[in-house]
């Protein structure tokens, strides 16, 4: 009885999430982008290839039918290129001048969710403002819009029918379940199923020991990869060294993960009158679980870590959607708000009971304290387990909490910078190592011959600013002393389809302006709608 409770709890709690994403219009047939050509000849950029080796250039970079066919170093920084050290270009072929320019593989994110209806995004909308961040490669780790829509959509940006990354599509456990999956068998016919049906894997928020480890081990034996985040109302029972034994792939965010690393107590410390369903007590009090675990450098916390490595288990924190917890203020009025924030969405981010993620009810001072100490410890495990070999992608969950899709993804990559990150290592968590996270490695996450052409070319070292990959660019005082703005993806390359970035990202304030115009929304102070 205890068991079918939560499972009717798990239920309930997807549904919600399914709620929230629900079905949305499909993107509209590709207008953009050039190409693709039988032949591309990337001319002269700085490559960062994703491997952690420096930055080596000027390169030329051959793309042939959409594969890496030739990386040609052609000479040497402040000194003219001789032309007879470049590929040449053969009759119909394509070259794009990148001199002066950086080129990097296409980005990943690790936890994307495409819109819904309750926040009013369209799947154009979403799609473009992450194309616009130089993301070619998204992970759906719910399909909320449904499976059969996510894998429609993943079908048509495989043939580049629609402007959009490529999309890996999850399901959440027993989405689509008629009856609460209580038993082995039950959660192993739902995971052959979702096979049969072409998922790439599993959404777990959690269930019973019993059906945890059936359907992981089904899931495992055919071969499909699972995340999962470790919803509290099971963490007691299962925490992520229970997940990772059976075979989870990777863990979201960090829930399970504390619980973990107890080791003077079973249960987090919840007040008495804390209730799960108010997300103020759930999202505040969470601000406090980090410092109930096990300190940094203990045994148990070397233990806990150590043995995650020889799972080969895979972190994608997602720091950047909890970052509001710490800081409210400059959530809500990072400067993308004004101009690419769609009204829609900006009313689901406010204060709400219902709303998921938007549990400002009465958030201050004090939580955003116990949120900084949270990050401080959290970080610190985090840049442990990098540095022990372990791997750490990039993921955003964004679309709650005042984070907006694509400008949330440098910011992502910028909290990994603060864990401890070297900026090689981050850019290694956006590409490279969510390639492996996904199996993907042999196709994308690198710059290496042989690999498809998914880039992201941008004027400014990345390394020196990562801020300077946001679309709004970074502020910059230039010798005449003017101040300008910098920065932003320049060309976004997916399947050898060139995309000019900042195009992209004008369509989508085109979007916002229309909405509001149509509805008379104004922000009369940064940050504060007005209807």
């Amino acid at each position: 009885m205890k068991n079918l409770k939560y499972q009717l709890f798990a239920l309930t709690l997807m549904v919600v999430i399914v709620n929230v994403q629900s079905q949305i219009l499909k993107a509209p047939d590709r207008q953009e982008g050039e190409g693709p050509w039988s032949q591309l000849i990337i001319r002269g950029a700085t490559l960062i290839n994703g491997t952690l080796a420096p930055p080596a250039g000027p390169v030329d970079i051959v793309v042939e039918n959409n594969r890496i066919t030739q990386i040609q170093v052609v000479g040497y920084p402040g000194v003219p290129i001789k032309e007879n050290r470049r590929p040449k270009l053969i009759p119909g072929g394509k070259e794009l001048n990148a001199e002066g320019m950086y080129i990097l593989p296409g980005f990943i994110d690790s936890h994307a969710h495409i819109g819904g209806t309750s926040q009013g995004t369209s799947a154009e909308y979403v799609y473009k403002l992450w194309m616009g961040h130089g993301i070619t490669t998204i992970v759906d780790p719910s399909s909320g819009n449904g499976l059969d829509w996510t894998l429609n959509e993943k079908k048509r940006s495989a043939k580049n029918e629609i402007t959009a990354p490529r999309i890996r599509a999850y399901t959440a456990f027993g989405q689509n379940s008629k009856i609460p999956i209580a038993t082995d068998e039950q959660a192993r016919e739902w995971v052959r199923n979702n096979a049969k049906l072409g998922a790439d894997g599993i959404k777990f928020f959690g269930a019973s020991p019993v059906v945890m480890a059936a359907a992981l081990d089904e899931n495992k034996k055919l071969g499909l990869r699972s995340k999962m985040h470790h919803s509290q109302t099971y963490v007691g029972s299962w925490n992520v060294l229970n997940s990772a034994r059976a075979g989870l792939t990777s863990m979201e965010h960090w829930y399970g993960l504390p619980e973990a690393l107890f080791d003077d107590r079973t249960v987090q410390d919840y007040s008495l009158d804390y209730n799960y369903q108010n997300e103020q007590d759930r999202f505040g009090e969470a601000g406090q679980l980090w410092k109930q675990a096990a300190a940094p450098n203990s045994q148990k916390w070397n233990d806990v870590m150590d043995e995650l490595l020889s799972l080969d288990f895979t972190l994608t924190p997602t720091f950047v959607i909890y970052e509001a917890n710490r800081d409210l203020t400059r959530a809500r009025l990072v400067e993308w708000h004004q101009e690419y924030t769609l009204p829609s969405l900006w009313d689901f981010y406010a204060p709400s009971r219902e709303s998921h993620g938007s549990y400002w009810h009465n958030w201050g001072t004090e939580q955003e304290i116990e949120w900084k100490a949270n990050y401080q410890l959290w970080m610190q495990f985090i840049n442990d387990y990098k540095n022990k070999g372990g791997r750490v992608t990039v993921g955003t969950d964004a679309g709650f909490i005042y984070e907006l899709y694509g400008f949330s993804y440098p910011r992502e990559m910028e909290l990994l910078r603060e864990a401890g990150f070297h900026p090689l290592e981050v850019i290694k968590a956006a590409t490279l190592n969510g390639a492996e996270a996904l199996g993907m490695e042999k196709d994308i996450g690198s710059i290496e011959v042989g690999k498809l052409a998914d880039f992201v070319i941008v004027e400014e070292n990345p390394l020196n600013n990562l801020q300077t990959l946001y679309g709004t660019g970074a502020i910059k005082l230039t010798e005449n002393n003017e101040v300008v703005r910098v920065g932003g993806v320049k060309f976004t390359i997916k399947d050898g389809i060139i995309y000019d970035a900042k195009k992209l990202l004008s369509d989508v304030k085109e979007m916002v302006k229309k909405e509001k115009d149509r509805i008379g929304y104004k922000l009369t102070q940064p940050g504060i709608p007005k209807k």
